[in-house]
């Protein structure tokens, strides 16, 4: 299985610099103050490598939610009962959460994936995808097996793939999971030798008693588990989760299908981290949202060199920072692709768009 995965990633090529330089010259060709686009330009430019075509479009937006328990919940780490992963999750078919609302003003099709949740959920739960019913006590043995943290990345290659099929243009990160904070600062603190207290945040509210019980947890689960930094699966399988695990996998498959992926939070921040660590080519093809409230999330941007779009002071998780990205997208992509440039401009309000 690990000999499938790295034959997948030898699939990966760098995005198309010839293409880079023709949308920058573009950007400077088009009738407005140079530059005076920011970031927007940045990204836009950024797509058009990673597309490897300077006409693309971004109509068809998906987003993957991973949804997956962990059992490190055990431990008194989160204010919520793990039955809310199922609750929450089954909503999402319903549409009826915060991130389906707001995708739908978005213009987003959301697909979300129960790769590890406790429960079966009706409608959702496909045992062909499913891996386990949530993971292991991280406190006391690793989470996951060598197997299951490969099959699932691999598993998350494969919905990239199949959204690939489908005509999707750009794919927004996700997730749902009690205690996968707890996790994705186990795994930040290992990934970029951290402290724990520096990178462990409040998650769905705890109280200081609380954040103090979960920083104790996540230092057990370090030591007893001994997870070795420079081997992102070890450490993804043993303080990591399902729903980091299958994230990892779209963030890799964004580079292998060619297909900008975008972070949404901190979870998927990390996620995209333990992806480049697997894949460091992978980093060209990610896109950042916004940056979360959670202490560690500017760090984990940081780390991947990336600029937040938008800062809101959010923390919802399910992809609800992402979807912020997708209209800014639009307004940027709609004056790249049809604004008059000077060359094709004669004065007299006639305008012509290169093509």
């Amino acid at each position: 299985m690990e000999e499938e995965l790295q034959k997948i990633l030898n699939n990966i090529t760098e995005i198309d610099s010839q293409t880079i330089e023709f949308s920058k010259k573009h950007w400077l060709a088009v009738t407005k103050p140079l530059f005076s686009l920011g970031k927007l330009e940045t990204v836009i430019t950024q797509i058009a490598g990673i597309r490897g075509r300077d006409n693309y479009s971004l109509s068809k937006k998906a987003l993957v939610i991973m949804c997956a328990d962990n059992g490190v919940v055990a431990e008194g780490v989160t204010q919520s009962k793990q039955h809310m992963t199922a609750v929450v999750s089954s909503n999402f078919l319903s549409g009826d959460t915060s991130v389906c609302y707001m995708a739908k003003r978005a213009g987003c099709d959301i697909f979300p994936v129960d790769i590890g949740i406790a429960e079966d959920v009706p409608g959702l739960t496909d045992k062909t995808i499913k891996i386990a019913h949530g993971t292991r006590n991280m406190a006391k043995e690793p989470a996951m097996t060598r197997e299951e943290t490969i099959r699932a990345i691999l598993l998350g290659i494969e919905k990239v793939k199949e959204l690939n099929e489908k005509g999707y243009d750009i794919i927004a990160t996700g997730e749902m999971g009690i205690g996968n904070t707890t996790t994705s600062s186990a795994v930040t603190a290992v990934l970029l030798n951290k402290p724990v207290e520096e990178v462990t945040g409040r998650g769905a509210g705890l109280t200081s008693e609380g954040l103090q019980r979960k920083i104790d947890v996540i230092k057990k689960a370090i030591e007893t588990t001994k997870p070795n930094r420079n081997d992102p699966i070890d450490v993804l399988l043993k303080v990591g989760g399902l729903d980091i695990a299958g994230l990892a996998g779209v963030f890799l498959g964004g580079a292998v299908y060619r297909i900008p992926i975008v972070i949404d939070g901190f979870i998927s921040a990390i996620s995209a981290i333990a992806a480049c660590r697997i894949c460091p080519e992978a980093r060209d093809f990610i896109l950042a949202s916004h940056v979360s409230k959670e202490p560690a999330a500017r760090m984990l941007l940081d780390e991947l060199q990336l600029s937040p779009m938008v800062t809101a002071d959010m923390c919802c998780g399910e992809g609800t920072g992402a979807m912020t990205l997708f209209p800014l997208l639009d307004m940027a992509l709609d004056v790249y692709q049809n604004l008059a440039t000077w060359d094709n401009w004669n004065g007299d309000e006639t305008y012509e768009v290169l093509k």
